[in-house]
C-alpha cells in the first residue's frame, strides 16, 4: 500500500514554488532508499519483530483491540473503502471490499471520531514511537490486492492480526520471495519496498491494525527520514 507521508501541506505556497520543491524532495528519496538498504536490517524483507520493544505490548493487548475491531465489523457498511480514504489507492482497488477505518493519518493528525469508538486502541497506538500511520485494514472474502511496492525505505508496515481466517493457505501475504499468513495477536513487520500482494481466498472477512511506523535507523539516517517526510508532506 503506497499512503502520502501525511495529508499536512502549506496551502499558502504558489504551485511555481511547490512543484519544484516536491520534485526536490522526490530526487531525494533514491539515496535516502539505498542508504538505508546498507545498514543493519536494511535489506530484509520481514524486520523482526523482537528490534521492536513496543510490539509486545501490542500483541499483550490484542484481544481487547479485536473487541474495538468487532464494533467496526458490526457497522461495516458505514467504512470507508481504502480507495476513497486515501487518494491515490486506485491503481490498487476500486472496488468495496478493501476498507479502511482509520486512526492516524499522520504523526499527530488523529481521526478523533474513529477514536473516540476505539480509546484503548487509541491509547496504545500512542504509545508507539514513530508511528506514521494506523488503520484497521479489512478485506472481504475472494479480495486480492495485486503486486506492487512502496516507495520508501523510512517506514516499515506492521500488521497485527485480529481476524484470521481458518483456511490460512488460502489467506496470504507474499513480501519479494517469502510468502506468510497471519497469525491471531502477533505482529508481521516487513519492508513494503519489496514486492508484495495480498490474497484473501476465503469466504471470511480478513482484519489487522495495520500501521505505518519510522524504521530504526542511526542518528544521521533517523533525523534524515523525519526532515524528509516532513519536507515532503509540506508540499504535497
Amino acid at each position: 500500500m503506497d499512503i502520502d507521508v501525511s495529508p499536512r501541506r502549506i496551502k499558502a505556497l504558489p504551485n511555481a514554488v511547490r512543484q519544484p520543491l516536491l520534485k526536490l524532495g522526490l530526487k531525494l528519496i533514491p539515496p535516502f532508499n539505498r542508504a538505508v538498504r546498507r545498514t543493519r536490517l536494511g535489506a530484509v524483507e520481514f524486520y523482526p519483530c523482537d528490534e521492536l520493544p513496543w510490539v509486545a505490548e501490542l500483541e499483550a493487548h490484542w484481544t481487547e483491540i479485536r473487541d474495538e475491531l468487532d464494533a467496526v465489523l458490526a457497522r461495516l457498511a458505514d467504512v470507508p473503502d481504502t480507495h476513497k480514504a486515501y487518494a491515490g489507492q486506485e491503481f490498487l482497488s476500486t472496488d468495496d471490499k478493501w476498507k479502511a477505518f482509520v486512526f492516524c493519518r499522520g504523526a499527530g493528525e488523529w481521526e478523533e471520531d474513529n477514536c473516540r469508538r476505539c480509546p484503548t486502541t487509541r491509547r496504545l497506538l500512542e504509545r508507539v514511537p514513530g508511528l506514521e500511520h494506523a488503520m484497521f485494514s479489512i478485506l472481504a472474502p475472494g479480495k486480492r490486492l495485486p503486486a506492487h511496492h512502496g516507495p520508501y525505505a523510512g517506514l516499515v508496515d506492521c500488521h497485527l492480526g485480529l481476524r484470521v481466517p481458518d483456511d490460512r493457505d488460502h489467506c496470504k501475504l507474499r513480501v519479494g520471495d517469502t510468502t506468510v499468513s497471519w497469525d491471531l495477536g502477533r505482529m508481521i513487520v516487513f519492508d513494503d519496498t519489496f514486492e508484495h500482494e495480498v490474497w484473501n481466498d476465503t469466504p471470511h472477512h480478513r482484519a489487522v491494525l495495520l500501521m505505518y511506523v519510522r524504521r530504526p535507523l542511526p542518528l544521521p539516517l533517523h533525523v534524515a527520514n523525519l526532515a524528509l517526510m516532513r519536507f515532503i508532506e509540506r508540499v504535497l
